[in-house]
């Protein structure tokens, strides 16, 4: 009885007092931009989503639907896929079991967040999408944040792949991506450590970066970017370092074909004996349709399994093996020095993404971060293919260490970055590091990109660098002198245009562009049409430059194009491109694969609407004394509320690539604030 009385007492205490949101203060700054102070982190967190959910509730309700498959209540048959998803990858079965892998701490700050959420849901139930969502427990919101990193781990593509009966190799190099830059103080004219945060993102939605600046009493204060759902700050800064992330492209994940029975249909050969498929079958409730549809769940050795056309594939990868990575993000946010940081990312609870760093103490540091599968290196397997699903010799069931993935501590040329490419081009010719030193097998990136080449050509190799300079590489619109596509289109470029008189204007515009994608710019135009045409032309094919008919049917294509929505054919890129705000709508600067890119969807009149590219970015300076010196910009804004005066307010900065000066000081923060107040009030 003692035992069992004493096993409730501690049940009872690890229960959080529900969170008074009077502890809690909220400041707005001039741009909407909130800052949360409390005494404890699960106070501050609780705060995190009170002021998210002010802005843009609709999202965070994206990453939770499907943790009770309600996707395609909420979304019909567009979202229905993600309840599946859900369900597939056993979200809440690996939540469940790797549960006690969770610290005390972090389900503290997780239930602060998670109240917050239900108590902002319940004070504004007009704003519900499906009134079954709320109220949302902690293992939901877990089992969440684990599909969340599936899908960014590539789980989406291989599911599309295997729907669509093509079944090919994942690694997907496109063009969006991100950057991240850390300079050394050595290299510097002020002596400061310069850190550049920029993830190229969705303008709009739960992929969107929310901006936010969290303070607490217990260590506690950091500022930067968000995605819904996030209870801290993913990647920005606190009053000693900050990090930036960059999606990475190395293989992480394996498809395997099962070897099925052709007396049994439900069973697969492994090791030389048949096996039965785990199967259940699914109820999936789609907006519209009264019956719910049933759906049969598989799951075998290798992990999620699906049948299509081709035969029976599994889908492995660690991003849902491993529940911790909000966890880790949060002991990344309370690190002091680079001994903390490194720890925090030793928990290999983030199972992808590129992490660049810098810090006040004369530290940058750079790592190809992946849970990273430990293969088989027999030649007789090729890891980048569909690989045999019927031995224990492709079932990889360890990962690589931290200290064995590819990653640089202070080189002596004084610099790092990564625009998704490859880490062994992540600093000066004679400091980078060589691919043949890791395993074949995890297909680290050997690529450079557009971004890559260009950023070489404006870091100088010696000397210093102010800081106006460093915002200038970050902004810079413009290719390198050569381009880095898969595929070359480098015959437009010399093509005689006395040859072809009928796209004279097209070809004038393209030959004498100076590589640059601003708004004025005619060639811009005409190669942001050249980029998509051809991209979507060649994708998924082996690296070639075009042929001149292929170029002559491409003008041709392009020309009736803009002649059909533009009445022109003579148009500059802000005439072709627009940012859109509600109902305004601004010339778009930007092209694909540009240090400062843009990339759209054409739009029902046929122009190009702006969906994503530069998004959040953050300046940064580290004083050896004093707090980090932070400049930011956003898209449109720190609200999705059309009637919200901060919908689009940062439109005027992000179009003019200009920042405005953010602070960790509470003091300043709270002696500048527009609104001052409580959650709820």
């Amino acid at each position: 009885m003692k035992y069992f009385l004493s096993f409730l007492l501690l049940l009872t205490l690890h229960v959080q007092a529900q969170i008074d949101p009077k502890a809690v203060t909220i400041a707005r700054d001039s741009f909407g931009v909130p800052h949360i102070f409390a005494k404890t982190d699960p106070e501050v967190s609780y705060g995190l989503a009170w002021a998210h959910a002010e802005d843009d509730f609709k999202s965070l309700q994206m990453v939770a639907l499907p943790s009770k498959g309600l996707m395609g209540r909420a979304l019909g048959k567009d979202g229905v896929a993600g309840d599946y998803a859900f369900a597939l990858f056993r979200c809440r079965e690996i939540t469940e079991e790797k549960w006690n892998t969770l610290s005390p701490a972090f389900l503290r700050l997780a239930e602060g967040y998670v109240q917050g959420i239900n108590d902002y849901a319940k004070a504004h139930p007009e704003e519900v999408l499906v009134k079954q969502l709320f109220p949302m427990s902690l293992k939901e919101y877990i089992a969440s944040s684990v599909l969340a990193l599936t899908i960014f781990n590539g789980g989406d593509r291989a599911l599309r792949s295997i729907f669509a009966n093509n079944v090919n190799p994942l690694i997907d190099y496109d063009k969006m991506g991100s950057n991240a830059i850390a300079i050394h103080p050595s290299r510097t004219t002020t002596g400061e450590a310069f850190l550049a945060i920029n993830a190229h993102q969705p303008n709009e939605g739960p992929e969107a970066f929310y901006e936010a600046h969290v303070n607490s009493e217990e260590g506690w204060n950091a500022l930067g970017g968000l995605l819904a759902g996030g209870p801290c700050i993913l990647h920005g800064v606190n009053e000693n370092l900050g990090w930036a992330h960059t999606v990475n492209f190395c293989d992480r994940l394996d498809i395997y074909q099962l070897q099925m029975n052709p007396k049994n249909a439900d069973q697969y050969m492994f090791d030389g004996v048949w096996t039965d498929l785990e199967k259940k079958k699914i109820k999936l409730h789609i907006k519209g349709i009264p019956i719910p549809v049933s759906r049969d769940l598989y799951w075998s050795k290798y992990g999620a399994t699906m049948k299509n056309e081709q035969g029976t594939f599994a889908i492995r990868l660690g991003a849902n093996m491993e529940i911790r990575a909000l966890e880790q993000w949060y002991t990344m946010n309370k690190a002091q020095n680079f001994t903390q940081f490194y720890k925090a990312i030793s928990m290999q609870g983030l199972s992808m993404f590129n992490i660049m760093y810098a810090d006040r103490n004369d530290t940058i540091f750079y790592i190809n971060n992946a849970l990273m599968p430990l293969r088989d290196p027999s030649p007789a397997f090729d890891w980048k293919k569909t690989l045999p699903g019927n031995t224990s010799k492709t079932l990889w069931t360890k990962f690589y260490g931290i200290s064995e993935l590819p990653q640089y501590v202070n080189p002596s040329n004084g610099f790092l970055f990564n625009t998704n490419h490859s880490s062994f081009y992540a600093t000066a010719p004679e400091n980078n590091l060589l691919a043949s030193s890791f395993s074949p097998t995890s297909s680290w990136e050997v690529n450079h990109n557009n971004r890559s080449k260009r950023f070489l050509e404006l870091m100088p190799l010696t000397g210093k660098l102010d800081f106006d300079q460093f915002k200038r590489i970050k902004f810079d619109r413009q290719f390198p002198a050569v381009f880095e596509f898969p595929y070359s289109v480098d015959s437009l470029f010399v093509m005689k245009r006395a040859n072809y008189p009928q796209y004279d204007t097209l070809l004038r515009n393209l030959q004498e562009w100076d590589r640059r994608g601003v708004p004025e710019s005619k060639g811009a135009a005409a190669f942001l049409m050249v980029y998509e045409k051809v991209s979507k032309a060649m994708r998924g094919k082996d690296s070639r430059a075009l042929t001149m008919a292929e170029c002559e049917k491409l003008l041709q294509d392009i020309q009736d194009q803009m002649m059909k929505t533009y009445g022109s054919t003579d148009l500059a890129l802000g005439d072709i491109q627009k940012l859109v705000r509600g109902d305004k709508e601004f010339p778009g600067p930007g092209l694909p694969d540009l240090l400062a890119p843009e990339w759209g969807v054409a739009t029902a009149n046929g122009k190009r609407k702006i969906t994503g590219g530069d998004a959040y970015v953050a300046m940064v300076r580290f004083p050896k004394q004093g707090l980090p010196i932070i400049e930011t910009v956003n898209t449109y804004g720190a609200s999705a509320k059309k009637d919200n005066p901060h919908f689009d307010d940062q439109v005027p900065l992000f179009l003019q690539q200009k920042t405005k000066p953010m602070t960790l000081d509470k003091a300043k923060v709270l002696a500048s604030a527009k609104r001052i107040y409580h959650p709820g009030e």
